[in-house]
C-alpha cells in the first residue's frame, strides 16, 4: 500500500509493526532503496528523524549516469519541474592549465543536475511513499536496535512527542549519513580511513554570472580549491576548500563567513586570469554560509546478520569528486538485487554480505581512491602538471578525463589516452 496522508501512515503503523525492511534515513539513499524494495515486492518501513522539505550540507550534484537512474525511477520530470537547470560542460583550472569540455553521454543522458536537497529529498520521499508496500514516517528517531541472539531484528525509537515504539523487520538498513547511528548500534567495522587535510565552506549565491554555456567551474590553485555549480531557485552553490591547519582563514570564516569567503577568493584566485573572483564579487549571498572542518574518507563493513549500510553510512568520500548521490542510487539497486536473489535470508547472511561488499567495492573503489587523492594537501608534481596540460590540449583526453566522473570511462582509459598522446610527442 502507498503511504497516503500522515493520518493514514500513523494509523497503519499502529496496526503493523513488522516489515521485511526497515530503512533508517529517508533522504536519497533511504528513499531510493525504499522504491527499489517496493518494486521487488518487499514491505518497507521508511523513517527519518527530520521532516521534509529540509536542507542538509551536501554536494548535491548528479552526473548523467545518475540522471539515467532517476529517470528509470520515474522522478526526473518532478525534479525538473522545480526549475533546476541542467548543464553538460565543465570548466576546470589546475594552476595554469585549463581543461574545458563536455561530459560524455551515458545511458542516453547528456545532462547533469545539481538540485538542492530541499527539493530532492522531499520529492524522493514522496515518491517512495507512493509505492505499494512502503510506509514512511517523519520525526521518528532511532535510539537502539532490537537483537535476537546474534541477529539484528528491528529498531527502537521515539516520536517527537516522546512516545516510544519498537518495530521489527527481517533487515534493518542504515541510510542515515556519514555519522550513522545505525552503524554504531550494529557494530560495523571501519575498514579504511583517510582523513582530509581541508576545511570546506559552502555558500548559495544569487545574481552570479557565468561566461558562455552554463557549466560547473572547478579551480585548484596551489593548495586551495573552489567549485561552482548552477543549482535550484536561481542560485549557484559555491564551495571553497583550504588547508585545515590554516587557522588564519578558519578564524576569519568564524567571525564573518561572507566577508571571509569573498576575501579568500580574491586572495587565492585573484592572481589568475580567471574572472571567477570578479563574478563572485558581483553576486549576492542568499543563504547562511556553512562549513565542514575536517572529515574522514571512510569505508565500512557493509552488511551483517539482519543489517546493512547504504550511501554515506557505508562510505563517505571527499565532496570534491561528487560521487555520493550516484553511490546512494547505485547501492540501493545492488542491495535490493542481492536481497531478492536469496531464497532464505536467515541461511544466506554471509553470502549476501560478501556479494554486497564485493560488488560495491568493484564499482566504487576507484572513485574512493580518487577522493582520497583530492582530500590530501599534496602539491602537484611537475609530472602531474605536464599530464594536466596534455589533457587540456586534447579533446579526446578531456572527454575521457570528464568521463571518469560519470563512469563513461575508467581511470585506466585515461591512462591509455595519455600514453598514446605522449608517444605521439616523442
Amino acid at each position: 500500500m502507498g503511504a497516503g496522508s500522515n493520518y493514514d501512515r500513523r494509523d497503519f503503523v499502529e496496526r503493523t509493526t513488522s516489515f521485511d525492511v526497515i530503512i533508517v534515513g529517508a533522504r536519497i539513499a533511504g528513499s531510493s532503496l525504499a522504491y527499489e524494495c517496493s518494486k521487488a515486492g518487499l514491505s518497507v518501513f521508511l523513517l527519518d528523524k527530520g521532516s521534509f522539505p529540509s536542507d542538509i550540507l551536501s554536494t548535491h550534484n548528479f552526473f548523467s549516469n545518475s540522471l539515467a537512474m532517476l529517470r528509470e525511477m520515474g522522478v526526473m520530470d518532478r525534479l525538473l519541474e522545480t526549475g533546476t537547470p541542467t548543464y553538460r560542460r565543465a570548466h576546470i583550472q589546475f594552476d595554469d592549465t585549463i581543461i574545458d569540455g563536455e561530459y560524455p553521454e551515458t545511458n542516453g543522458e547528456s545532462e547533469c543536475l545539481c538540485i538542492r536537497r530541499t527539493h530532492l529529498d522531499h520529492i524522493l520521499f514522496q515518491h517512495a511513499c507512493e509505492q505499494r508496500g512502503v510506509v514512511g514516517i517523519e520525526g521518528f528517531r532511532v535510539t537502539d536496535v532490537i537483537k535476537e541472539e546474534d541477529r539484528v531484528a528491528g529498531v527502537v525509537g521515539c516520536y517527537r512527542d516522546g512516545r516510544t515504539e519498537r518495530f521489527t523487520a527481517r533487515l534493518v538498513v542504515g541510510a542515515d549519513g556519514r555519522n550513522s547511528v545505525v552503524r554504531g548500534l550494529v557494530g560495523s567495522q571501519r575498514q579504511m580511513c583517510v582523513p582530509t587535510d581541508y576545511a570546506s565552506y559552502v555558500a548559495y549565491v544569487a545574481d552570479y554570472r557565468q561566461e558562455g554555456e552554463r557549466c560547473v567551474e572547478f579551480y585548484k590553485i596551489g593548495e586551495n580549491l573552489a567549485i561552482v555549480f548552477p543549482t535550484s531557485d536561481d542560485l549557484f552553490v559555491v564551495g571553497v576548500m583550504f588547508p585545515l591547519d590554516d587557522h588564519h582563514w578558519r578564524n576569519r570564516f568564524t567571525i564573518d563567513p561572507e566577508q571571509a569567503m569573498r576575501s579568500f577568493v580574491d586572495a587565492k584566485f585573484g592572481s589568475t586570469s580567471s574572472s571567477f573572483p570578479q563574478r563572485l564579487a558581483e553576486s549576492r549571498v542568499a543563504l547562511p554560509i556553512r562549513g565542514l572542518l575536517g572529515y574522514d574518507n571512510d569505508w565500512h563493513q557493509g552488511m551483517g546478520k539482519g543489517w546493512a549500510l547504504l550511501g554515506d553510512a557505508l562510505s563517505f568520500k571527499d565532496p570534491a569528486v561528487g560521487q555520493g548521490q550516484h553511490d546512494a542510487l547505485y547501492g540501493s539497486r545492488v542491495l535490493t538485487r542481492i536481497l531478492t536473489s536469496a531464497n532464505d535470508w536467515e541461511s544466506a547472511w554471509e553470502e549476501m554480505a560478501r556479494s554486497y561488499e564485493q560488488e560495491m567495492g568493484s564499482k566504487m573503489m576507484s572513485r574512493f581512491h580518487m577522493a582520497c587523492q583530492f582530500t590530501k594537501n599534496v602539491p602537484a608534481t611537475e609530472e602531474q602538471a605536464a599530464v594536466n596540460r596534455l589533457i587540456g590540449s586534447s579533446e579526446e583526453a578531456t572527454q575521457t578525463f570528464l568521463g571518469m566522473y560519470n563512469y563513461a570511462n575508467e581511470p585506466e582509459d585515461l591512462g591509455a589516452v595519455i600514453s598514446r598522446l605522449m608517444q605521439g610527442q616523442l
